[in-house]
């Protein structure tokens, strides 16, 4: 390891595909680690997420560097993501091309790498390359697990694909220093891998929720409605999050005074209105965009409950959904059709109710009740399990303690 000359801070170097202003949490630990007395780096792309094209005022020629919150932002050119397998595809290919011709000119001298991988794990390519050319070390934040994610969601099994991610897997996974997991359930894959990864540079360190996510008092009109019963969903609206059971459920409570708020968008926002139309229940949807995190807490505080669902595999019982951390720091009581880590982690808070994966007779059946619960203590217990496991500067003080050198 590079040694800190006296009075120099140390240098960390962020490898994340997607950065501010896409919606990251990667975001609020790279302003808190600038905010601390670190020089931090940002490597990542042009923003199109969840869009899937370029973002107002970004392109190849305009905004490739600039400074927020103290961090400085490098953005090297990638293919939007657009609305095809084979676009997403070209995306995730051209960032790691183009990371690979950065490090080869580079002359950026970092302390530290941290990757922060959310699919595609393709970027922690660029990450490890820099660190091995460097011989600084490589720390991976594991969110999403390949090729789990390809099998499971993306439903390629063929051994011809499978097997050289494989392999580029256990070749990011050797060459990280430290590995980091947002659940406990991918700490265990991680560690069990065919080739094996040593068990003590895996940890499991949960996601938190920005600072912004705190309980507020209802403080529009809305909230002063009487006799609707107001759920809401805030996040990327993605095949994964399975949220086709929602118009299904809707039309089982046609004698129920109910409204679902989806606030949102992404590649799988068109296929949930069309599952509306067919279900004819769009008198009971409000569909609003996207919003900034800042924006979110306000929303949450006229609803009576969250909402989080996932598809029905074996990957996604073992995710940490990020919006259940969100949820539960605005003391939010929560409705979810999930299992597995989310279940297990709502039911020990006990702070709402879990219903089947798909069953949307389950989930009706689960809102009626949500309607006559104690929500009020649903809420303070999310707000109490969320201070005593997902605090953010307890997280972010350990990670600093135990892997950031600050003599």
């Amino acid at each position: 390891m590079k040694q800190k000359k006296k009075g120099q801070a140390k240098h960390l170097l962020i490898v994340s595909q997607y950065f501010y202003p896409e919606p990251f949490r990667i975001n609020d630990m790279a302003a808190e680690w600038a905010a601390r007395g670190y020089k931090v780096t940002v490597l990542t792309g042009i923003p199109n997420y969840p869009e899937g094209r370029f973002y107002q005022g970004y392109g190849y020629v305009r905004r490739r560097r600039e400074i927020w919150k103290g961090v400085e932002i490098i953005r090297i050119p990638l293919l939007a993501r657009g609305s095809s397998a084979l676009r997403l595809a070209a995306n995730y290919v051209s960032f790691v091309v183009s990371g690979f011709i950065w490090n080869m000119i580079t002359d950026l001298a970092a302390d530290y790498v941290f990757t922060f991988e959310v699919s595609p794990m393709t970027q922690a390519l660029v990450g490890v390359w820099y660190a091995n050319r460097h011989s600084v070390p490589h720390y991976l934040y594991v969110q999403d697990l390949w090729p789990e994610n390809i099998r499971m969601v993306a439903g390629i099994r063929n051994p011809a694909v499978i097997g050289p991610i494989e392999r580029m897997v256990d070749y990011i996974y050797r060459n990280s220093d430290e590995i980091f997991t947002t659940s406990p359930s991918f700490a265990r894959a991680v560690c069990n891998r065919k080739v094996r990864v040593p068990q003590k540079k895996v940890h499991y360190w949960p996601q938190y929720a920005e600072n912004c996510y705190q309980p507020q008092k209802c403080r529009t009109a809305r909230a002063a409605e009487t006799g609707i019963f107001k759920i809401v969903f805030a996040g990327n609206i993605g095949y994964a999050q399975g949220l086709d059971i929602l118009p299904k459920a809707a039309r089982r409570l046609t004698k129920e005074n109910v409204k679902f708020i989806i606030v949102g968008d992404g590649r799988g926002k068109q296929e949930l209105c069309r599952e509306i139309e067919k279900q004819k229940v769009k008198e009971k949807f409000i569909l609003l965009p996207r919003r900034i995190p800042e924006k979110i807490p306000e929303i949450l505080a006229v609803c009576d409950v969250a909402f989080l669902s996932l598809m029905d595999t074996r990957l996604l019982e073992m995710t940490i959904p990020a919006k259940l951390q969100a949820y539960m720091a605005c003391g939010m009581p929560i409705l979810a059709a999930a299992s597995g880590e989310a279940k297990r982690i709502i039911e020990k808070a006990g702070c709402g109710i879990c219903t089947g994966i798909g069953d949307s007779a389950a989930l009706a059946a689960g809102i009626r009740k949500m309607m006559q619960a104690d929500r009020a203590v649903m809420g303070m217990r999310a707000r109490q399990y969320y201070k005593a496991h997902f605090d953010r500067k307890k997280l972010l003080d350990w990670f600093e303690q135990h892997f950031l050198d600050t003599d």
